[in-house]
């Protein structure tokens, strides 16, 4: 099984970035107007929480994810056909019914109680 190397720096950017944007839209929206002054210790507040709070939840992910083994993906497994199973797909005429009966109508509908 191949390892494959994993990096903090995606987690990072990813949690930075989505800091930085409810930071800034937390400032914004916490002022309240365009004549007042800008809340920034609301938007740092947000930044950080917002930078844990997904920096916690992309590590979780990492630490969950667990990859295929590599023999998985070469045609190792289970490829059967229908035309193979007993009763399969390909083993149905061009009514839907099972091949070797008589064909006819299997409703109960016919008025005969």
């Amino acid at each position: 099984m191949s390892k494959q190397p994993r990096g903090v720096k995606g987690p990072l950017v990813f949690s930075a970035v989505l800091g930085v944007i409810a930071g800034i839209a937390t400032m914004i929206f916490a002022t309240g107007g365009g004549t007042k002054e800008l809340r920034v210790d609301l938007g740092i507040t947000a930044a950080g929480i917002a930078f844990i709070a997904s920096l916690v939840i992309s590590a979780m992910l990492l630490m969950t994810a667990k990859p295929n083994a590599d023999h998985l993906g070469k045609g190792t497994g289970v490829n059967r056909s229908s035309a193979k199973i007993r009763g399969g797909a390909a083993n149905l005429d061009e009514h839907g019914n099972p091949r070797g009966t008589k064909p006819g109508n299997n409703n109960d509908d016919d008025g005969a109680r």
